[in-house]
């Protein structure tokens, strides 16, 4: 095992700290009990030490949640594990970016470096899961990116996570009564409900935004993102960063 797959992989002990808020019952032997059981199947260090990555700390939490909510046997759990994997393969290779990337990755595809990294974690913009990031991360990482590029730094955007959160708040307020009938079909309704009360605040956001603009004389263009112009571009029309 190479030293970059053991930095992106946690050892059990790790495991426990990730988890153990969640599932506070759980234990070094009950982890070794699943894998004896053909539940997981964590890969080996050089030394036999067991590294788990992203996938194998999703699967665990499957496990435990399908035991905690549902009361499931273990040989229900692993015939929805096998479904699992096998939806899974069948839709592999359908993206180019992986569910998780290292921090180094993170870098080297946003094109932002260990500094503004660093400032986005301090002010909660971009959050790690143990030592990868998800794609979220990377989306965030190139949108403030780009912003910085206008003079917009990572101390001005902590009201976007705030409202974000708040959002996020509004939205588990509503599904929630769905989640309590804790069934598979009862989650999956309320993930759907979640994606579309999102799409619709994201929608109100913009159109909010447009309107504030437009009463201060400022109209928005249409342009997507990716056609946006750099900073330098527009800094002969008098564009500036913000200061505050």
């Amino acid at each position: 095992m190479s030293r970059q797959f053991a930095r992106a992989y946690l050892g059990i002990g790790e495991v426990l700290v990730e988890l153990r808020s969640e599932f506070p019952d759980i234990s070094v032997s009950k982890i070794r009990f699943l894998e004896s059981e053909g539940l997981i199947a964590p890969a080996r260090s050089p030394s036999g030490y067991r590294r788990f990555g992203p996938a194998d700390i999703d699967q665990l939490r499957f496990i435990l949640t399908a035991q905690r909510d549902q009361y499931l046997p273990l040989r229900v759990i692993k015939e929805r594990l096998d479904h699992r994997a096998a939806v899974k393969e069948s839709h592999e290779g359908a993206s180019a970016t992986p569910e998780m990337i290292s921090r180094r990755d993170l870098l080297d595809s946003s094109g932002i470096g260990e500094e503004q990294l660093a400032e986005l974690e301090a002010h909660d913009l971009v959050r790690r899961v143990g030592r990868l990031y998800g794609r979220d991360a990377l989306d965030i990482a190139n949108t403030v990116a780009m912003l910085a590029s206008y003079g917009v730094q990572a101390r001005h955007l902590r009201t976007a996570r705030t409202a974000a959160e708040r959002d996020v708040s509004l939205i588990e307020q509503v599904v929630a009564p769905t989640l309590r009938q804790r069934s598979p079909q009862a989650r999956s309704d309320a993930a759907r409900t979640a994606s579309q009360i999102a799409a619709l605040l994201i929608r109100l956001h913009r159109a909010m935004i447009e309107a504030d603009l437009a009463e201060a004389g400022l109209r928005l263009t249409g342009l997507a993102p990716d056609e946006l112009e750099p900073a330098h571009r527009l800094s002969r029309s008098g564009v500036r960063g913000a200061s505050a």
